[in-house]
């Protein structure tokens, strides 16, 4: 889980987000909340966003591709400066 500063109020006031990653391969955003809503996730959906990791993490780049083209994911892509 990493914590995600607002401008003007730092870490102590900013939100959470859930990020599946694996080292140099992909990383995929899949839920974030403001810190004043919700102080931490339960055990029991850090364990559900666990089983997630395994399985979107497990995808081939042709199932990333084809849930992206039905609208299941969203690509984020990051912008190289020239």
């Amino acid at each position: 889980m990493e914590k995600v500063p607002r401008v003007g109020e730092g870490k102590s006031g900013g939100s959470r987000a859930i990020i599946l990653f694996r080292f140099r391969s992909r990383a995929v955003f899949v839920y974030g909340f403001e810190k004043k809503d919700l102080g931490n996730i339960k055990s029991d959906e850090l364990e559900a966003f666990k089983e997630l990791a395994k399985v979107i993490l497990g995808y081939s780049e042709s199932e990333i591709a084809n849930r992206v083209a039905a609208g299941a994911l969203i690509e984020i892509k990051r912008q190289v400066e020239s």
